[in-house]
């Protein structure tokens, strides 16, 4: 049995467990209880035909439906495929033909589905697949005893977050999730006997289901799930769930600790004291949102220690590198002309590193994402200016490798780059991935020397790592490589752009140098006089503070640039918007 089951099985021997439910209902269920309901599981999908090496898929919206049926596919030998969730605005007849082409990619013939989606079983059984609902394993009369797995069968097929019209799954082995969890663990200093993980985030999303409900489920944490959709209707919810079950841990993309710090004004009675552990990541991190979380909590007893950067990644399992916890946020001021120009992040002076920590300088204080209200702030940005003409930029420290991860910068030869050279980040080490599952079959996610590619720009400082962008993301003019995220983040200074909704995206200038257009989402889109107004002040705005002219700025209508599942905008796929 590999170590990974063995934890399952250990867990449920803790008096831990996980409550579900809250805000409104909540109920404890111990990890006991999950794990004789997954061997109950178990039975049910033996006779559905699963065996060991299966892929089972799962769509369900509600956490104690997942974790049973998880720990099933997993105690009866197979890998589980976490289904992209359908929203209000999903084309149903879309994502039936997506949701086929996924499970013919990985192989699946059998289906579990929960609350809200049971609709999709007679679709499913329509189209020759079998579909088991979550009801039915959990009245399963005979218990099942856990099947042996190796190190290196298949887990989970993580999907990736790109387009699901193209899907692609990374596959993460027994070997690769336990190495992940241990690293984690170790480098978050978690104890069992004392944490209190409390998190939102969606099952279909690596940090969700790898960092809050697969490795609480098998190192037997206390754990608090509330859903996604209950962070969108109450986003001050999740740190009323911290203060009431007095959370040690938790983690959310950067536009969460943005959206509460802008909430945080207008709570009472909140006690953030117990709160360790905020992991920020999924996303680029906004050093002044940050920042405003952290300030905003100050007068609830949150430790200004308590946000951790982190850097992560599928491919990777889950977690890469995560800042030290327990010690200040780390930032790393750099001269923004050496950065574009040379690819070298060559740090500030200590007087001029010090203003821009203290937020001295012409910085906007603004914030991030978009907020569930008429208006509409804009985040704040990494670039500084430091007097009238001295750009610099500011980059968190996320922290030395966990432990089991080699970090190498190389440059686009292969050359391995010194401290504080920008290249392309490549990792290797127990928790990396081996293969990618396609519709054209496996593909290989390493190299020929172990290493994986991440398709990400960064620098090393002392062993610590800093990423600056996607490889692919970053627009050349003139000599310099501009990340998009600085053009975007200033394009949502200007009133009336919907705050988190920029894409900034290369433009091919045929023989001409490469160029690049901005793309805006407004609730004024259709009025003619603030389209104009918003086109022209983008335009301004990105020129003055960027020093490069977009060729295009486009204004379109709340809810037209496309996401990923995890919320991140798809700039490939947004650029085809320039063509309607």
């Amino acid at each position: 049995m590999s170590r990974f089951s063995q934890g399952l099985v250990a867990a449920a021997r803790s008096a831990k467990g996980i409550t579900t439910g809250a805000p409104t209902a909540p109920v404890r269920t111990p990890w006991a209880e999950i794990h004789e309901a997954a061997r109950r599981g178990t039975a049910v999908l033996a006779e559905a035909g699963v065996q060991p090496g299966s892929a089972v898929a799962i769509l369900a919206g509600l956490p104690i439906d997942v974790a049973p049926a998880a720990q099933a596919v997993w105690l009866a030998g197979g890998s589980v495929t976490m289904l992209h969730q359908p929203t209000a605005r999903t084309d149903l007849a879309r994502y039936a033909a997506e949701t086929l082409a996924v499970l013919t990619m990985i192989g699946a013939r059998v289906a579990i589905v929960g609350e809200p989606f049971t609709s999709v079983a007679e679709m499913l059984s329509g189209s020759g697949f079998v579909a088991v609902t979550v009801d039915s394993m959990r009245v399963g009369e005979t218990a099942a005893e856990p099947v042996h797995a190796s190190e290196d069968a298949t887990a989970l097929l993580q999907l990736t977050s790109g387009s699901t019209a193209t899907p692609k799954a990374v596959q993460i082995t027994h070997r690769n999730l336990w190495a992940n969890i241990s690293a984690m663990s170790q480098a978050a200093e978690l104890d069992p006997e004392r944490e209190v993980m409390v998190s939102w985030l969606p099952l279909f999303h690596d940090m969700g289901m790898v960092g809050f409900l697969t490795l609480p489920m098998c190192r037997g944490i206390e754990l608090v799930k509330a859903t996604p959709a209950d962070f969108l209707r109450s986003p001050l919810m999740w740190l009323e769930l911290v203060s009431r079950y007095r959370g040690t841990v938790t983690a959310a993309p950067d536009f969460a600790y943005a959206l509460a710090a802008r909430v945080l004004p207008r709570a009472e009675g909140l006690d953030l004291t117990s709160l360790r552990f905020a992991l920020d990541g999924a996303e680029p991190i906004d050093v002044s949102a940050a920042r405003a979380f952290l300030s905003a909590g100050e007068r609830f007893g949150l430790r200004p220690t308590a946000v951790v950067p982190a850097y992560g990644m599928a491919e990777a399992t889950l977690g890469v590198s995560f800042h030290q916890w327990g010690t200040p946020l780390a930032i790393d001021v750099v001269d923004a002309a050496a950065l574009e120009e040379s690819d070298r992040a060559i740090p500030i002076t200590a007087d001029d590193a010090a203003r821009a920590a203290r937020g001295d300088g012409h910085q906007d204080e603004t914030e991030a994402h978009e907020a569930p209200s008429d208006s509409e702030p804009a985040p704040p940005t990494n670039s500084v200016m430091l007097g009238e003409s001295r750009p610099v930029r500011q980059f968190p420290l996320l922290g030395r490798p966990l432990p089991g991860i080699e970090v190498e910068v190389r440059t686009s030869d292969g050359t391995r780059c010194g401290d504080r050279e920008v290249g392309t980040i490549m990792l290797r080490g127990e928790s990396i991935t081996e293969r990618y599952v396609t519709v054209d079959g496996p593909t290989p996610t390493r190299g020929a020397d172990g290493w994986l590619d991440t398709g990400d720009l960064g620098y090393l400082v002392d062993g610590v790592v800093v990423v600056c962008g996607r490889a692919k993301d970053v627009i050349i003019m003139g000599g310099r490589n501009i990340y998009p995220t600085d053009i975007e983040r200033v394009a949502q200074t200007v009133p009336g752009v919907r705050a988190g909704n920029v894409a900034a995206v290369r433009v091919d200038a045929g023989a001409r140098r490469e160029t690049f257009a901005v793309i805006v989402e407004s609730r004024s889109a259709d009025e003619e006089a603030e389209n104009a107004r918003i086109t022209a002040e983008v335009r301004a705005a990105v020129t003055s503070r960027i020093g490069v002219r977009p060729s295009l700025v486009v204004v379109v209508p709340a809810g037209s640039l496309p996401k990923t599942p995890s919320g991140k905008i798809r700039r490939s796929a947004a650029a085809a918007l320039l063509a309607t």
